[in-house]
């Protein structure tokens, strides 16, 4: 997601965001970050399509599973990933190259946002706010990079 924005001090800005496949790694969360590998995540899943095959083999012949059931059960194993998915953390950067006669310097601004609905919304709101005030929102997600 690219998007070139005309500042209001005649700068031009690019603000771009991407969806990283991890969070970032804070301070705070330093000694919480304790999670050392997906080996079970993938032990649960296992599992559980271990328990399914069992459930569906040991069904006798007459039984009839209604389609709401199976329809039913699809919604709960997709919950999560799906939840997953759209809730990544998506780093935004707007930078500049100044001006080229020295009076603005080349200014790079980053920050991270979660969630694919809210990333887009924030692009938007960093935009205007370039074209109104020639600078990202210091009360917004993006902070100035030395």
């Amino acid at each position: 997601m690219n998007r070139l924005v005309q500042g209001g001090d005649g700068r031009e800005w690019v603000v771009r965001a991407q969806m990283d496949w991890r969070r970032p790694a804070t301070v705070e969360d330093f000694e919480h970050d304790v999670a050392g590998s997906p080996a079970p995540g993938i032990a649960m899943l296992i599992v559980t399509v271990v328990l399914a095959v069992i459930l569906v083999s040991w069904l006798p012949d007459g039984v009839v599973v209604p389609a709401w059931v199976i329809w039913g059960l699809l919604l709960i194993g997709l919950f999560f990933p799906m939840r997953w998915t759209l809730n990544r953390p998506w780093t935004m950067v707007a930078e500049t190259e100044g001006d080229g006669m020295g009076e603005h310097p080349p200014e790079r601004w980053v920050g991270f946002v979660s969630g694919m609905f809210r990333v887009r919304g924030e692009v938007i709101k960093v935009a205007k706010t370039i074209q109104r005030d020639s600078l990202p929102d210091f009360d917004g997600p993006l902070h100035p990079m030395e």
